[in-house]
């Protein structure tokens, strides 16, 4: 998976900046758009792969090693010391071998992490965002942060109390349905300028831009890889 900042050029950031540009023109609201690689570090899935790699390494070390009968023409019962070793040891090397490639492959790791447990972490890093940015420090408290993370493919919207007033969660929760659309229809770059875009038009009704409105927040895309 690309980071952020391989995955949008000069032109792409450039983009963007001016489509939050034109969304500020029409509204005294502060929007900020975000993109990370990941929000979540995932370590439980990557246990659950160690526990199943470490279970398969014991069922083929238990299936291949080598057994004599018994004088009563019946399988041993009980495994030797040294079968017992080599199946702890089959167990605990599946599993810190299944770790590793767990941490490293995205995609078996996604497969293993619970889509509401990915949804979560994308709205907690969009909260943490919001606030490491400042995004809540705005005069009017009227800040808002349209965020994407890519490993989840998922987006969020936060935004401060007085476009929570203004326009409403379902509102909010409208733009990110579009913001999710079109992810999956275009390319990042064109889905975050169409979801800004929206943000501005829906902003520009119940916070109109006043004339004095000074740019109070950075207009660049911020990448967090």
């Amino acid at each position: 998976m690309k980071r952020p900042s391989q995955l949008f050029n000069a032109e792409d950031r450039q983009r963007v900046n001016q489509a939050v540009t034109s969304a500020e023109s029409r509204t005294s609201a502060e929007v900020v758009a975000a993109v990370a690689s990941v929000s979540g570090r995932y370590d439980r899935s990557e246990d659950i792969i160690g526990l199943w790699t470490g279970l398969v390494a014991l069922g083929v070390t238990w299936m291949l090693w080598p057994r004599e009968l018994s004088e009563q023409g019946s399988w041993g019962e009980m495994p030797s010391g040294l079968e017992l070793g080599a199946l702890m040891l089959a167990v605990v090397g599946g599993f810190i071998v299944g770790a590793i490639v767990g941490s490293r492959v995205g995609w078996l790791r996604h497969w293993f992490t619970p889509r509401r447990q990915m949804r979560e972490e994308v709205w907690s890093r969009a909260k943490q965002t919001f606030c490491d940015r400042r995004v809540y420090r705005t005069a009017g408290a009227s800040g808002i942060l349209i965020f994407v993370s890519l490993y989840e493919r998922t987006a969020a919207i936060v935004a401060d109390q007085t476009i929570l007033d203004k326009l409403g969660q379902p509102a909010l929760d409208e733009i990110c349905r579009h913001l999710t659309d079109q992810l999956s229809q275009q390319n990042p770059t064109a889905a975050i300028c169409s979801a800004v875009e929206v943000t501005g038009q829906r902003l520009s009704g119940c916070l109109p831009r006043a004339a004095d409105d000074v740019n109070e927040l950075d207009d660049s895309l911020i990448l967090l890889d």
